[in-house]
């Protein structure tokens, strides 16, 4: 039996477990090489388990905080047994892992009330963005909701291409004035169908270029602005989508981001292709927003909603299944 609650099909924890596959063979192996020989959690543990955490992009100040709650754990009980610290570390992991609206379950959950739903897609070119908006409409079409793409990003024409394509395979339309037209009027366009057409869901795309450039954040606001004179509280999810394998830069782009727009939810992409899982842990505690994605692989179904107990079930693996 599981150590937390499931909510995942066989399916989707298989395919969630796979995706974690090369964060948990190194986050465990190391893990069991520092309680070897140990009857207890003392300072020599306690010192190997900070060096694992940061060097699995946990980040530093989440590392600290997850080290200071097992110390306090230590200093309570007197007495905290070596095998009894992965149990500790799943329920602190956890407990640090900010909730979303949603998360119990597998469908990809919109609130009711405001339609459309629009959601504002941001985040640096190569992060997996607009793919993220494929899968994302892929399956919420499958969920018989009305979706439209808006092709935003309209500084590359890959971008512009590339949701085409992914509209085309989704089954739903999308709203594009080609490479080199003005974002924002691409944005005013497609909510305006949206709303003629009744649809359920927007995605918007946004242009990714560097992070550090002062004119993309002022474009961003400028989309908002836009799309608010159509639906005047859209967007109703700033999404960032963030590759995971880029680490600690990871951190950095969602700090400029956060710091420029109104982010309120994350997608952290490529998980399966690196050994950075823990980097979900720290920017979700650090920056108080809920991870709602997980990509964990290339078919449009391995875009997973993210559930924090599911994740560290995964992390763990089958230790105290």
């Amino acid at each position: 039996m599981s150590f937390f609650k499931r909510f995942f099909s066989s399916e989707k924890k298989e395919s969630l477990d796979q995706g974690l596959e090369k964060t948990r063979s190194g986050f465990l192996s190391r893990i069991t090489k520092a309680i070897a020989g140990k009857s207890r959690v003392d300072e020599e543990v306690l010192d190997h388990l900070e060096e694992i955490l940061i060097s699995s992009d946990v980040g530093v100040e989440t590392t600290l905080k997850i080290i200071r709650r097992i110390e306090e754990r230590v200093s309570r009980d007197k007495y905290l047994g070596a095998a009894e610290l992965q149990g500790l570390l799943r329920e602190e992991i956890a407990a640090l892992l900010v909730s979303h609206s949603g998360e119990e379950g597998e469908d990809i959950h919109i609130p009711s009330g405001s339609k459309p739903y629009v959601i504002m897609v941001v985040g640096v070119n190569g992060v997996g963005k607009t793919t993220t908006i494929g899968k994302l409409a892929w399956q919420l079409a499958r969920q018989g909701k009305k979706v439209v793409l808006g092709a935003a990003d309209t500084f590359r024409a890959a971008a512009v291409d590339q949701i085409g394509i992914w509209g085309e395979r989704a089954g739903v339309p999308v709203v594009s004035q080609g490479m080199g037209a003005d974002p924002a009027s691409v944005a005013f366009d497609t909510l305006q169908s949206a709303v003629a057409q009744g649809a359920d869901v927007v995605l918007v795309d946004t242009a990714g270029r560097l992070h550090n450039k002062v004119g993309l954040m002022n474009e961003l606001t400028k989309i908002r602005r836009v799309m608010q004179k159509v639906v005047p509280d859209a967007p109703q999810e700033v999404l960032l989508v963030l590759d995971g394998s880029t680490g600690q830069n990871a951190f950095e782009q969602a700090r400029q981001f956060t710091a420029a727009t109104e982010v309120n939810a994350l997608a952290i992409t490529k998980i399966d292709g690196t050994a950075r899982g823990g980097v979900v842990i720290g920017i979700s505690d650090q920056l108080h927003i809920p991870v709602k994605y997980i990509g964990v692989g290339e078919k449009p179904g391995d875009l997973q909603v993210f559930n924090r107990f599911e994740f560290v079930d995964s992390l763990f693996g089958s230790a105290q299944k």
